[in-house]
This record gives C-alpha cells, structure tokens and sequence, in this order.
C-alpha cells in the first residue's frame, strides 16, 4: 500500500477478489473517496459485509456479489483510479486480469498480488515480497483524474 500512497487521497478503488475487503478498507483509511468491493465466494461476501458494518463505511463503499471478470465487462475504460487484485494464487486469474488490463485498462492503476514464481504479461512493475510478489501497472496519465 505504501507504494500507492500517494495516488490513494481522493481515489476512487476496485478492491477485485476483495476477501475480506482489507486492501480496500485499507485504501479508504488512506483518503480514497470510495471503494467498490467485487466478491462471490459466500465466507468472504460475510467477512467484506461485516468489516464495512464494522468500520461504519458503508456510504463510501459499495459490494458486488459477482464473478470478477462477469463484473469488469460492465466497467467503463479508466472507471477507477486504483484497482487493487488479489486472486487465487494457484489460478491463471491474475495473468488473465493483466491482460484484459492492457487491452483495456479499466482503471489508471493495477496492483496484482500472486505467487512470487508466476510471471505477469509485460508492462508491469514488480515487487517481491516474502513468498509472494505485487505488479503494478500504471496508464501514461495516472494523476489526471479528469
């Protein structure tokens, strides 16, 4: 998150797999204006539900109860400033998001968590981690907010 920091004040975030909503929630505790939240996994729709109640941010956030990619079909071009993905490790979904990413970003950042020995497409910058690594992807114009 720190890396992101200073794009996070008045940001508007995708939190893709979101779990438990921690990298979102974690966003707005940083200055992001709002965080839409994409989950379908029942255990992990409860924890998101339950952090946002907890956190009283339920008029800043909003959940979709929806398959990742069925979800990002609807969304506009650069529609958010900040996405943030954390997918199954041992799926192909981060390489799949980062290619649907380059062909049409659908935000101005992409931050993907994997597994350390998977390789993202090219266009990345990335950071390891312990036993895991984040690339991020940025568009040319990543502070204009239009």
């Amino acid at each position: 998150m720190d890396w992101l920091q200073e794009d996070l004040p008045g940001a508007r975030v995708l939190d893709l797999f979101a779990g438990t909503g921690a990298l979102g929630l974690e966003a707005l505790s940083r200055g992001a204006k709002a965080v839409d939240f994409v989950e379908n996994g029942p255990e992990a729709l409860h924890a998101v539900k339950a952090n946002r109640a907890k956190l009283r941010v339920l008029k800043k956030t909003r959940l979709f109860k929806k398959e990742v990619f069925l979800f990002l079909k609807e969304v506009e071009e650069l529609a958010y400033d900040v996405a943030f993905a954390d997918p199954p490790y041992t799926s192909a979904a981060g390489e799949r998001l980062a290619g649907l990413w380059l062909t049409r970003p659908f935000s101005r950042i992409l931050s993907i968590e994997h597994a350390r020995e998977r390789t993202l497409p090219s266009g990345g910058v990335r950071r390891v981690l312990d036993d895991s690594a984040v690339t991020f992807y940025r568009t040319r114009r990543t502070k204009d907010r239009g």
